[in-house]
């Protein structure tokens, strides 16, 4: 079934990186209606390496904004909701649950440079998805590079050191105000080919 004008709209055509948002707040109910949305894409053998950590408090907020550029600090701070998108190079410690069908976990055990391969493209992809999904029910997000991965880290996943930085982002409605006119979006014959 083909998407209608409207949906194609609010997920590609007209949708925009924002800078800012307005005051209305995100719910914690939104946050997991975005999971439920991005766990759905596909990731190779089911892998789903992201690892999210949705910063909504003043204190998360400011530990990410202090690992951040000058220019991306103050977007954290002012932003409803940012979020660390981080990658597991232990995801296939999960496979045996979820992609149970062969024994996937053996195709990673001992290749630490395939597992992080892996985990970087899945993550990413998640995050894509992470995007859309946010669009799809209403809110806007602004993905950023600009920050510290180290300072991330040790600020968000010291616990957990399987699990590094791919990128953060905000999120909640965006403000008009703080967006640039769109940027250039070169035609197919520019960077493809059919081969």
């Amino acid at each position: 079934m083909k998407l209608d004008q409207a949906a194609l709209d609010r997920l590609f055509l007209q949708a925009r990186s924002y800078n800012g948002y307005t005051d209305e707040p995100v719910s914690e109910a939104e946050l997991h209606a975005i999971w439920d949305l991005m766990k759905m894409g596909p990731t190779s053998a089911n892998q789903l390496p992201a690892r999210m950590v949705w910063c909504v408090s003043e204190e998360a907020k400011e530990k990410l904004a202090e690992a951040c550029s000058a220019q991306n600090a103050p977007k954290i701070r002012k932003a409803p909701v940012s979020v660390v998108i981080g990658m597991d190079t232990d995801f296939h410690e999960y496979l045996p649950e979820l992609f149970p069908h062969t024994d996937a976990k053996a195709w990673f055990d001992g290749n630490r440079e395939l597992r992080e391969a892996s985990a970087f493209r899945n993550s990413s992809l998640q995050g894509a998805y992470f995007i859309m999904a946010a669009r799809a029910l209403g809110l806007d997000t602004g993905p950023m590079s600009g920050f510290d991965g180290g300072k991330v880290d040790a600020a968000f996943f010291a616990d957990t050191p399987s699990v590094r930085t791919n990128f953060i982002s905000t999120l909640g409605h965006g403000d008009p105000a703080t967006i640039f006119d769109r940027l250039p979006r070169p035609a197919f014959g520019r960077f493809n080919r059919v081969a």
